[in-house]
């Protein structure tokens, strides 16, 4: 894809956004299941994952660790938007990778130690290209990925965090 297809991709939507910004608006959503043996079925758009506790707090490996899935879905994002904004900035790609790694200490999720935070105490997140782009431009590039990635932007700035319980019937 080159900047002016992704251009005239983008157009009508930023225009209709322009007009009416509660267009622009839309909830995602993701659903799972508890099954068997610590694990939970998560529904995405190409298949059932099965996600299992991290082998260092007591699971088998067989499953996709959540931990593993956060910086799978900040590489996912972080990739497409880097591309795009390679594209609308005419930044040629010869190749790209994207790396995140994420630092836990697992004696908080366990409850051992109350001063350890639960959750990841630092992301890494770095970018290996291959491009004859000027250092002006990969600054560029880096800053509007960084920018517009809405993964990273999610974790950096988090957002207002709810929980709710819904009963079920049977």
């Amino acid at each position: 894809m080159d900047a002016d297809t992704l251009r005239s991709l983008q157009a009508p939507l930023k225009d209709r956004y322009r007009h009416a910004p509660d267009s622009a608006r839309i909830t995602l959503r993701a659903q799972g299941r508890v099954g068997e043996g610590l694990t939970c079925n998560v529904e995405t758009a190409r298949a059932l994952v099965e996600a299992g506790l991290h082998p260092g707090t007591g699971g088998s490996g067989h499953g996709a660790c959540s931990g593993d899935m956060l910086l799978q879905a900040l590489v996912a994002c972080a990739g497409v938007t880097l591309g795009a904004v390679a594209t609308a900035l005419g930044i040629e790609l010869t190749d790209a990778r994207i790396e995140a790694e994420g630092d836990l200490d697992f004696r908080g999720t366990l409850g051992l130690a109350k001063d350890v935070a639960v959750g990841f105490e630092r992301i890494r997140l770095c970018f290996v290209l291959d491009t004859d782009a000027s250092d002006a431009q990969l600054e560029t590039l880096l800053r509007l990925t960084e920018r517009y990635c809405v993964v990273y932007q999610t974790l950096a700035n988090p957002p207002a965090l709810e929980v709710q319980r819904k009963g079920m019937t049977r």
